[in-house]
């Protein structure tokens, strides 16, 4: 290269540098709203982020709570200042906590969605019928391998489909919980044959394929809802993301992201 066009390469290397950072922080005198959402309804709220933030003096910080095996109400004793978050979307059974435990506005709260339990495979395999309760239990018995997560969900489908859909010994020592991360990552990497979650937390993971919803007769739905966080900085601008979140267009992503808006 030519010495004489160094100084302006790294210039311009240097600003286009600076650019990029620049478009990943709120811009100047921006709103910074602290979303904190549980993992069924975090995929809605990435999705809504940009087109929300767009022409508004709004950034939305989306935070995913709780890790596994917590409450997302138990997130809060852990919190040094559970006034820093401005909203909480979560499913209806730990929302009804944190309204007994007046840690939310309850007259801000609304019903966004629901979701439903799926099963994927890794992208590409072969997709069992699971349209009847006698074909999942089929393709139950004949995966090699089965994973569903550690939450509420999955303990439904551990501690009370399974065991009564008569699967064998064999069935037991072939499927487990997993805590650490999304269920669709271990499918994703061949790890398991049949993973089960709901729909909305499938479809944010990559190299998978979603065979589709559990039947009705054993499906378990799970409600979410939104509040604004009582000592919230940013009260009015957190109830008007809830506001935009049960409009048209929010309801339109909520519904792309896997959730059924109400």
């Amino acid at each position: 290269m030519d010495p004489r066009f160094r100084p302006v390469l790294l210039t311009c290397l240097f600003l286009c540098n600076g650019l990029s950072h620049a478009a990943d922080k709120p811009a100047e005198g921006s709103v910074t709203l602290k979303v904190l959402c549980s993992g069924g309804i975090i995929g809605a709220a990435q999705a809504i982020a940009p087109d929300y933030e767009k022409g508004r003096a709004i950034h939305l910080d989306i935070i995913k709570a709780p890790p596994a095996g917590v409450t997302l109400a138990d997130t809060f004793e852990q919190a040094p200042s559970p006034d820093a978050y401005d909203l909480v979307l979560t499913d209806r059974v730990s929302m009804d906590r944190l309204v007994a435990q007046r840690r939310v506005d309850p007259a801000t709260r609304v019903e966004l969605g629901q979701s439903l339990i799926a099963m994927a495979v890794r992208d590409g395999a072969q997709k069992p019928r699971i349209d009847t309760v006698d074909a999942l239990r089929e393709a139950l018995m004949n995966a090699e391998s089965v994973a569903y997560a550690n939450s509420p969900t999955g303990m439904y489908l551990s501690h009370w489909l399974f065991p009564r859909m008569a699967l064998d010994q064999n069935f037991v020592l072939k499927s487990r919980a997993i805590s650490a991360e999304p269920v669709g990552n271990a499918v994703a990497r061949g790890d398991v044959q049949l993973g089960f979650q709901q729909l909305s937390e499938l479809k944010a993971a990559p190299g998978i394929d979603i065979v589709g919803l559990i039947p009705d007769k054993v499906q378990q739905m799970v409600l979410y809802s939104g509040a604004v966080m009582k000592g919230s900085p940013h009260p009015v601008e957190a109830n008007t993301l809830l506001d935009y979140m049960t409009s048209s267009q929010g309801r339109a992503v909520i519904q792309e992201s896997g959730l059924q808006p109400f």
